[in-house]
């Protein structure tokens, strides 16, 4: 799950276009939104969109994206358990 989560942090930083932020100052568990990273709306759109285009899964409600896009963790843990 390790060389997942590096993608995941290295996909996020190129198409969120996190300026001042490398990969890996990420940290894994820290929250992505509003403290951790400070994402949005629009950058949790386009987290959606990199899990439908690169693994193949959606997300199908709000409560649940709430919970996979809460951190890198959750993330790497929901594509490996929807695999």
């Amino acid at each position: 799950m390790e060389k997942l989560i590096e993608d995941l942090k290295k996909e996020i930083v190129n198409k969120l276009r996190l300026e001042n932020i490398q990969w890996d100052d990420i940290v894994t568990d820290d929250p992505l939104f509003v403290e951790g990273l400070g994402l949005d709306s629009i950058d949790a759109l386009e987290l959606m969109l990199i899990l439908e285009k690169k693994y193949g899964i959606k997300i199908n409600s709000i409560e649940d994206g709430k919970k996979v896009l809460y951190s890198i963790k959750t993330i790497a843990e929901f594509i490996t358990a929807n695999k």
